[in-house]
């Protein structure tokens, strides 16, 4: 593999947003040992991979079905855009999306069968679903608004509870309440991402829920996020979830605050994908705030 053939696989790979896997399963994989005591550090290594490969496919398989319908032609600024540039073909993608998708099964196998938890397989078949049929026919949930519901889904109930349930051996109902803001922040992630690109957006057809909110209505919008994860956070920490260290997530409101101004006094919203990362930001601040609460618990 060549050196620009690797950065082309580093950029499709769009690596800052995987920040988005690794928080959800240490929570869960935190909630289970404190629950447990017992580690088991090989199961969460493989809870791990099997999670960042699905993540990676479904980075991928958004290029690839984007490419296909012309949602990231032109001017839109969507996607990682290494097809558009000629760095990576859509038939080299797609076979590499079949390669992983196998890999991500095998490891799903293993998980369900080699442990036991043949239950499990229902989440694991819904996170395969909701990975392909982002913005791939004929589904494209994305395409409706459904964007934010299904990733808020997988990325905190599935994720947390699922972690808690490959390391525990069994489910419990704690880890699937801990993952509620888990899931609200990831989904404000993919949510503010979707705000540069809401003219495009439009143009080919992908009403995503800021598309169909409008202008105004999205900012209110993205206000309402950020009310939901600060406010879920305060009702775990009242109902003794978290400990009082989970507080530590109100320091990110700073972030909050600037991002909240540079949206006001940004006139063309493409721009916005210039600030992307104090969402990120605010995500990581509440996520270590949330180990926190759940390892210093008494």
């Amino acid at each position: 593999m060549t050196g620009g053939t690797l950065k082309a696989w580093v950029q499709a790979s769009r690596m800052p947003f995987f920040v988005a896997t690794f928080i959800p399963l240490f929570i869960g994989w935190s909630t289970a040992v404190k629950a447990t005591g017992d580690a088991r550090p090989g199961r969460f290594l493989l809870v791990l991979l099997g999670s960042l490969i699905v993540h990676l496919i479904t980075n991928l398989a958004n290029d690839y079905f984007d490419h296909l319908v012309g949602t990231d032609a032109g001017e839109s600024i969507g996607g990682s855009r290494v097809i558009q540039e000629g760095k990576i073909s859509p038939r080299v993608m797609l076979r590499v999306i079949i390669t992983l998708y196998l890999i991500a099964f095998f490891i799903a196998y293993v998980i369900v069968f080699h442990f036991g938890l043949h239950l499990l397989a229902i989440p694991i078949l819904f996170s395969a679903f909701s990975s392909y049929f982002y913005v791939a026919p004929p589904i494209r949930y994305g395409y409706h608004g459904l964007g934010e519901l299904f990733v808020g889904i997988n990325m905190g109930p599935v994720m947390v509870a699922g972690t808690y349930w490959v390391v525990a051996g069994a489910p419990a109902l704690e880890p699937l309440l801990v993952s509620i803001p888990v899931g609200i922040m990831v989904a404000s992630i993919l949510y503010y991402q979707s705000l540069p690109d809401m003219k495009t957006d439009r143009a080919a057809g992908k009403m995503t829920l800021a598309v169909r909110l409008g202008r105004k209505g999205a900012f209110r919008g993205l206000i309402v996020f950020f009310i939901l994860i600060y406010g879920s956070i305060l009702w775990l920490i009242v109902a003794g979830l978290l400990s009082p260290w989970a507080l530590a997530s109100l320091i990110s409101l700073l972030l909050v605050i600037k991002l909240i101004r540079i949206v006001l006094g940004t006139d063309d919203w493409v721009l916005l994908d210039l600030h992307g990362k104090y969402v990120r930001m605010v995500y990581f601040i509440c996520g270590l705030s949330i180990i926190a609460g759940i390892v210093l618990k008494t």
